[in-house]
């Protein structure tokens, strides 16, 4: 494994544990060169592939990493942990998985996201939703806001 900081090979394993869900190794590393510390993941690969239908019609193939991505983006600033968010983007993956399908419409996983952020932090799901759902003006957006306030859930986008 490299070095994030000093791209070196030559580190060592301090800890390893499944994570919460059981579908990851989470191992935490120290770089003997540069002293920093950092933590991986281990997944099985070969699991079942899963394709992204996207909005123009295109299909590409399911990249957790950009799931995260986008709700790391929107939890920035906010206090969520990283394995929370790990957790998360495992059970929309899974979530998805179980849905026997082999191709799934970005709404969906778009949806499956909202659902994460909203039991993870409201703010984060305030912030995914406004980017996901594209509100029009101010008046849908304070519409989401006091829904979420009131304590409703995850509003399903209108198709």
């Amino acid at each position: 494994m490299r070095c994030p900081y000093c791209n070196q090979d030559d580190d060592r394993v301090l800890d390893s544990r499944a994570t919460d869900d059981g579908t990851a190794i989470r191992r935490r590393r120290v770089c003997n060169p540069c002293g920093k510390r950092y933590t991986t993941y281990e997944r099985v690969e070969g699991e079942e592939s899963l394709r992204v239908v996207k909005k123009d019609g295109r299909i590409q193939s399911f990249d957790r990493r950009k799931v995260l991505a986008g709700m790391i983006t929107a939890c920035e600033k906010r206090p969520v942990s990283s394995e929370d968010l790990e957790a998360s983007a495992n059970r929309v993956y899974h979530q998805l998985l179980s849905l026997g399908e082999r191709e799934v419409g970005s709404a969906v996983i778009g949806q499956h996201v909202m659902d994460e952020l909203h039991k993870l932090d409201q703010v984060a799901y305030v912030r995914f939703a406004s980017v996901y759902r594209q509100f029009k003006d101010l008046d849908e957006f304070m519409s989401e806001l006091r829904r979420v306030i009131g304590g409703g859930g995850p509003q399903q986008k209108p198709e």
